[in-house]
């Protein structure tokens, strides 16, 4: 498969991760009497993730996420030479569909950006009022353990077939934990989308959201790969 290939199913899988997550963060958590609230939320990210890995695993691997990337890559399960055209184009993939969903969430009467847009934020922006200190320990922590999933689950001596719905289920329940600290990114893609459109305080926050990720990342694919073995056989 070629790099062009995979960095293009890499843009489709992150656009369908934000605008399908943040989504329903924005147009459907707290739509009149049937809002889907924070459960609805986690299980959306999870759903948009678990599709895209029957969609397009076969073809990139579906990291749809610059954290797995690198995570997979301190795993011993990524190549260096692909990290620059993937993160190019989850991190594109996530502008695009933040912008869209810009675009339709303002259709309606009386929206205000500085709702946020579903920004991840920490302090007076964390959905709960949690510190710094709170919201980076929980993105590095929830990020980890998210890289032990994705690596335990893609396995070879895993069960076979079964990946994605644990991968799915694995991105659901950190959500569940982690939307009210910051609303939860482990996904700097994710994050940087939204904070382009909200602007002041999300881009002065979204520091937070690459180097914690980042770093729980790269200590889950290290860890699993001193557990594991670093190959999937």
């Amino acid at each position: 498969m070629s790099t062009a290939k995979m960095s293009a199913a890499e843009f489709l899988g992150t656009f369908w991760l934000v605008f399908g997550g943040c989504g329903s963060a924005v147009i459907s958590a707290a739509f009149p009497n049937v809002g889907i609230g924070l459960l609805g939320v986690a299980f959306a990210f999870g759903l948009t993730l678990l599709t895209m890995a029957y969609t397009i695993g076969h073809i990139s691997g579906c990291h749809i996420n610059p954290a797995v990337s690198l995570g997979l890559w301190a795993g011993g399960r990524f190549p260096a030479s692909l990290l620059v055209p993937y993160i190019l184009s989850q991190v594109a993939g996530g502008i695009v569909a933040a912008g869209l969903l810009y675009f339709i969430a303002s259709g309606k009467a009386g929206f205000n950006i500085s709702s946020g847009l579903a920004s991840n934020g920490y302090g007076a922006h964390s959905p709960g009022g949690y510190s710094l200190q709170a919201g980076l320990v929980a993105e590095v922590v929830l990020t980890f353990m998210f890289l032990m999933i994705i690596m335990g689950a893609t396995d070879k001596r895993a069960p076979q077939g079964f990946a994605p719905l644990a991968i799915g289920l694995g991105l659901t329940l950190i959500h569940l934990v982690g939307i009210p600290i910051t609303n939860l990114s482990v996904n700097p893609a994710r994050s940087t989308g939204p904070a382009i459109f909200v602007g002041g305080w999300a881009l002065s926050q979204l520091w937070l959201f690459w180097v914690a990720p980042i770093v729980g990342a790269l200590l889950g694919g290290l860890a699993y790969r001193s557990l594991g073995g670093s190959n999937q056989d």
